[in-house]
């Protein structure tokens, strides 16, 4: 019986048909990424102070200046942020008594240096036109923890979705799986732009969550399912693009768009228009197959043909006989550990998914941590530095192999970050630079994984797989921040040196997995478990040839 992929060569590796779903899917793509870090302005945290109606009367009655109202009213500004933000003095600034200049020397009853404080009372003043959850919940000082739940659940309703999704798309099928899952991150998203309260935008939020990786993953396996051999490496790595492009568009929207409310539904509508997929995109011939429904993947491939203005040839009629022979391969969580390969796999695969994502989330909260001046700059040029690691896989793949430009990448986001924990403070642009390095090797691991995750498996647990093993990745968003700001409170540079161990072995264990270069994707659990043997058969056929042409020169 043919494969698919002897198929795609009679039909179109990559024609029209193909060019035109991968741009539909490059949207999902795109539109996935203020999901996954909309945070950033979504709750964006300005600077604040105490409001007081009485700093406020004196203010408008000796026409203080900003800075001379900070100087007079807002306590430890020299001590401490948090102090200065979250406390204010507890005294009547409408006490005739009070000066217009230096109002605390005047104070008989106190000291100076002992002017008694207090929490906040009136709520806070925001330094920003626009808003965020923060600053329509008062998510600071004692509340400020809501804003790390806010994230944390998103990234939880990550790891629960991964763990079934996966196994709906195996099951089920792409399609559905995807357009679903289209739906539910629409509505959600909706929810959460009109919640009225905190608790409600909470839930949203963890609702999108749930299903958004699911559709993200789903259209990457799609396409991924569509393309022939010699493209899949291209549009694997252009799909993640996509990702960096939609970080791109986020930073401008953002900008366009202070109001949150008005930015989450700016990006949540298109999820809506993807809807429209339903009458564009067929079901994954491949994932046809492996469930025996041969007449529907008849029609998927025919369906293809026609858009690429092929002939379908007459081969084609052996998927269609007999269609009662052959078992239907159901998908199991089993399945990833049962047999010895794709049980190594599962788990190294599944460390270096959570290497990626504390070293990916951890490096930008740790750059953001060191770097001033306009947020949606920084985001913007931080974003652009992802876009080399694109460019060196799109280089390196096909002539090096996967493994080895991956396991550098791993290796030099670790040294970098080494490296950089030792930099002089004074050395401000080396250690940007360092950082930057750091972050294409690890984005250059991102995007590597993806690919070589969907080609270790074979198609009918190829989704499962991927979920299971990136649903690590959203334990390690998780735990990042405690890693990044309780580590830095015993060393500010603490975090970095975590982060240079965990690069470093991922490196290491990416040597222990099979190259996937040139290989068509496995159908059954034998070809993903012969994958090593082949490997080895490859490499002596490889030096038979070599030895004999070097005896006949």
């Amino acid at each position: 019986m043919p494969t698919f992929d002897d198929i795609l060569e009679h039909i179109g590796q990559f024609g029209l048909f193909q060019k035109q779903t991968f741009l539909m899917m490059c949207l999902i793509s795109a539109v996935f990424s203020p999901i996954y870090v909309g945070i950033v302005f979504l709750g964006f945290v300005p600077d604040f102070r105490c409001a007081n109606p009485g700093v406020v009367e004196i203010r408008s009655k000796c026409g203080w200046s900003l800075e001379e109202e900070l100087n007079y009213t807002v306590p430890g500004l020299d001590d401490s942020l948090y102090r200065s933000q979250c406390f204010q003095y507890d005294i009547d600034w409408n006490r005739t008594s009070l000066s217009c200049k230096n109002p605390l020397f005047n104070i008989t009853d106190y000291s100076e240096s002992n002017v008694p404080i207090t929490s906040c009372k009136d709520g806070w003043v925001y330094d920003t036109t626009g808003s965020s959850i923060v600053t329509e919940f008062n998510l600071v000082c004692a509340d400020s923890w809501k804003l790390d739940l806010f994230q944390s659940f998103v990234n939880l309703g990550f790891f629960l979705g991964s763990l079934f999704i996966g196994y709906v798309a195996d099951r089920f099928g792409r399609k559905p799986c995807l357009l679903i899952s289209l739906f539910i991150t629409g509505v959600s998203g909706v929810g959460v732009a009109f919640s009225p309260t905190y608790p409600g935008v909470v839930i949203f939020r963890f609702i999108q969550g749930l299903v958004s990786k699911g559709s993200w993953l789903s259209g990457y396996i799609l396409i991924a399912e569509f393309v022939g051999l010699e493209h899949r490496k291209t549009v694997g790595v252009l799909y993640q693009v996509a990702f960096t492009v939609g970080l791109l568009v986020l930073s401008g929207v953002a900008y366009g768009i202070t109001n949150w409310r008005w930015l989450q539904l700016a990006v949540t509508l298109p999820n809506f228009m993807f809807l429209l997929y339903y009458w564009c995109v067929p079901e994954s011939p491949r994932w046809l197959i492996s469930q025996n429904r041969k007449a529907e993947a008849r029609e998927a491939i025919q369906h293809i043909a026609k858009r690429n203005r092929k002939t379908v040839p007459e081969t084609l009629e052996i998927l269609t006989a007999d269609e009662d022979v052959g078992k239907k391969q159901i998908p199991s969580f089993m399945d990833l550990v049962r047999t010895p390969q794709i049980r190594k796999h599962t788990f190294i695969l599944m460390y270096i998914w959570f290497t990626c994502a504390v070293l990916y989330q951890g490096l930008i909260m740790h750059m953001g941590s060191n770097a001033g001046g306009d947020i949606y700059l920084d985001f913007f040029i931080y974003a652009m530095v992802e876009l080399p690691a694109a460019l060196i896989i799109i280089v390196t793949a096909d002539r090096i192999g996967r493994r080895y430009p991956w396991a550098v990448g791993c290796i030099v986001a670790g040294i970098a970050c080494l490296v950089n924990a030792f930099i002089p403070d004074g050395l401000h642009w080396l250690k940007i630079t360092m950082a930057c390095v750091s972050r294409i090797g690890i984005t250059l691991s991102y995007e590597m994984i993806c690919l070589v995750n969907a080609e270790l498996y074979p198609t009918f647990i190829r989704n499962l797989g991927i979920m299971v093993c990136s649903s690590v990745c959203d334990l390690g968003g998780t735990i990042t921040p405690f890693i990044v700001y309780r580590l830095a409170v015993i060393w500010k540079e603490l975090p970095l040196i975590v982060f240079a161990v965990l690069g470093t072995l991922s490196g290491l264990l990416v040597l222990l997995l099979p190259e996937t270069q040139g290989r068509a994707l496995p159908e059954t659990i034998e070809e993903a478990e012969n994958m090593h043997k082949q490997e080895k058969i490859s490499k002596i056929t490889m030096s038979y040839f070599e030895v004999k042409t070097t005896e006949e020169i």
